[in-house]
């Protein structure tokens, strides 16, 4: 097998070093750049302390000022995994997936084919850029001088013109002696079908050189001169230089720019990205015609952690931003995401900053929203969800992408964001008093609570029923909190209790927001909510102390039995208000005897509840103060106490 200078170049341009060494050291990120690819680590080849062991992962080579261990990325895999050249490029090349050359005993005495096609292809921009400047380019010059590009733009982006003849560059080359293989090859020009002379793939089109991160030139795309030309933009074929998924245009100098701290901006096309560089944006880039893919992915995020996509604000823009989503989420790591800029509707980049300078460029850049914005965005923008089944196909459909994140810890956060977004989209007012706002209120109103202090009988005789239904949502929002395993069972009923008390509404919001997927968090949330001593002025009401459940927090199946038995007695008394309010209705009418039954049937629920009575089958019992009693453990103190009052009887 041997390896050509070619196959190892594209591997060197392939391997990311930092993700290579990132495997076996932890990068000290005080001393590290990771903008640049400068990073900085304790050494893996000898025991130390300081980060000696410095990565620069643009050159692709490591140097340890402690043990002087120096390579690139395929001898630091010999050197770590204890494996011989030939397996070390093996692996790196099963990591980006290229093939290892065939076995050719004669291959060391053959040429290095890519390095002949960079050198045509290098051929080919200079003819493209002499033709610009003659007779025959004429419209050309017009058309980018009215687009705004000078002499010194011209220069710098190697902007050059086709003629539109059959056979211009073809004929050039083959004066130079260029095989005609090479020609072929490089994708300059296309065999006839007819049996004629090759014809050039370009033609009457103005040429963007397309160059690779090592700054060859490896395509062209070419922008259409006639406006009756089928395609607008054409770019080169695909060749063993080119492969348009895995390349980007200005690659190198936006890395470069990207490493001095500018933002990476991903804008569609050519033009696009030429005028955000020349407004001082000059870490941009742009896809090759295509949609991003995969591997361009990879390589925005060598170059930054956080890529901007800027993309033009008509529905062309917007469906491209949405397909960047989807092959994204699989894809994203800690400290690895997207951020959408869209502009405004009917401008791409080169139109706004044309029209109001790079200031509204910057701003559209400053608003750039987060990816899972956007996704909640796409799923929910100009749809109507005034039903459960609405609801619960856009919990469906976001579960779903949600769940093709593979790190634990990002599919977490984005089924959080997820969840405050759908919180803010489906309530944001409560008709009990709720606030929609998180600021914290100050200090929890405790007033309206100390004010009842002293027996549940006491309570009762001063409050009457709102009394009581407050003590209970009181009792079934401290066992919330105290054991909040148990909330997902109960999210509908205590979604769906009144709470009177502002304070209360809010509590019982805090909780249904964090308990399920937030827990840690819920202490937290209800200090921003209701201040510092809302938990301890609850806690401290007596009704709430002498709760077992508080008593016991975690203990999940004596927090399930008491929130069945609370939220069991609110229910028969809603039940019971409610046929009281429609009996005084009907009774402005003639009254019967149905009204009565109803009303005896409401009442004997409320008592059955009230008395935890529901058939026998409640466990708990509640005394006259309010406690809850085991029945059980009640029946065998009293049959202790009655054996105890016989023998005193016999004696």
């Amino acid at each position: 097998m041997s390896l050509t200078p070619g196959f190892m170049d594209e591997l060197r341009s392939r391997v990311s070093l930092t993700q290579v060494v990132g495997r076996k050291v932890t990068w000290d990120m005080r001393k590290s750049n990771q903008g640049k690819g400068d990073m900085w680590s304790p050494c893996p080849f000898h025991h130390e302390k300081t980060a000696s062991f410095h990565v620069d992962d643009r050159k692709g080579f490591y140097y340890c000022f402690g043990c002087h261990a120096k390579g690139d990325a395929i001898k630091f895999v010999q050197e770590t995994e204890n494996v011989a050249f030939m397996e070390a490029v093996e692996i790196l090349a099963r990591e980006v997936g290229m093939t290892m050359p065939a076995r050719d005993p004669k291959a060391q005495e053959k040429q290095d084919r890519r390095t002949q096609l960079a050198d045509v292809m290098e051929q080919a921009v200079q003819f493209f850029r002499l033709q610009l400047n003659t007779g025959g380019g004429a419209a050309a010059r017009d058309y980018v001088t009215r687009r705004g590009l000078n002499g010194q733009a011209l220069e710098r982006w190697e902007i050059g013109f086709a003629p539109d003849g059959w056979q211009g560059l073809w004929d050039h080359l083959r004066g130079k002696n260029v095989p005609e293989d090479l020609i072929l090859g490089a994708g300059l020009a296309k065999a006839s079908t007819k049996g004629k002379k090759p014809y050039d793939t370009f033609r009457n089109r103005i040429m963007f050189p397309i160059r690779d991160a090592r700054g060859r030139c490896v395509a062209f795309g070419g922008r259409a001169m006639d406006p009756n030309d089928n395609a607008k933009y054409l770019n080169s074929p695909e060749t063993e230089l080119f492969d348009k998924g895995r390349n980007l245009y200005n690659h190198g100098p936006a890395r470069q720019a990207a490493g001095q701290g500018q933002p990476l901006i991903v804008a569609e096309g050519y033009m696009d990205v030429i005028a955000l560089a020349e407004g001082g944006f000059g870490a941009s880039v742009a896809p090759l015609g295509t949609a991003i893919t995969e591997n361009q992915l990879q390589l925005l995020w060598r170059i930054s952690d956080e890529p901007i996509i800027a993309l033009d604000g008509d529905k062309a823009g917007i469906r491209a931003a949405m397909r960047v989503i989807d092959l994204a989420l699989p894809l994203l790591e800690a400290g690895k995401s997207v951020r959408f800029a869209l502009m405004p509707e009917g401008k791409d980049p080169d139109d706004l900053i044309k029209a109001e300078g790079p200031a509204a460029v910057q701003s559209v850049l400053d608003a750039a929203i987060p990816m899972v914005r956007l996704l909640w965005q796409r799923e929910t923008e100009g749809k109507v969800f005034d039903s459960p089944e609405r609801k619960a196909a856009l919990d469906k459909t976001l579960r779903e992408k949600i769940k093709q994140i593979r790190d634990p810890s990002i599919r977490s956060h984005y089924g959080q964001e997820i969840k405050d977004l759908r919180w803010e989209l489906f309530r944001p007012n409560r008709k009990s008093g709720g606030k929609s706002s998180w600021q914290p209120r100050g200090k929890w109103k405790a007033e309206r609570l100390s004010a009842l202090p002293g027996t549940r009988q006491s309570l009762l005789a001063s409050g009457g029923d709102n009394a009581q239904v407050q003590m209970r949502e009181a009792v079934i929002l401290a066992t919330a909190i105290a054991t909040p395993e148990v909330v997902v069972q109960f999210e509908v009923q205590i979604e769906d209790m009144e709470c009177r008390d502002p304070d209360y509404a809010i509590l019982r919001d805090v909780i249904l927001r964090y308990a399920i997927d937030a827990p840690d968090q819920l202490t937290d949330r209800i200090y921003d909510a209701l201040g510092p001593d809302a938990l301890e002025n609850l806690r401290s009401l007596r009704h709430v102390a002498i709760s077992p459940c508080i008593r016991n927090p975690g203990d999940v199946e004596l927090a399930e039995l008491t929130l069945n038995e609370e939220l069991a007695k609110l229910t028969a008394h809603r039940g019971l208000s409610a046929e009281i309010a429609e009996a005084e209705e009907e009774m402005a009418g003639q009254t019967d005897e149905a009204i009565t039954w109803r009303l005896g049937q409401a009442a004997e629920a409320r008592n059955k509840a009230t008395r935890s009575e529901n058939e026998d089958k409640a466990i708990y019992d509640v005394g006259d103060n309010g406690a809850r009693i085991n029945r059980e453990e009640r029946d065998a103190f009293a049959a202790i106490t009655a054996g105890i009052n016989f023998e005193k009887k016999r004696r």
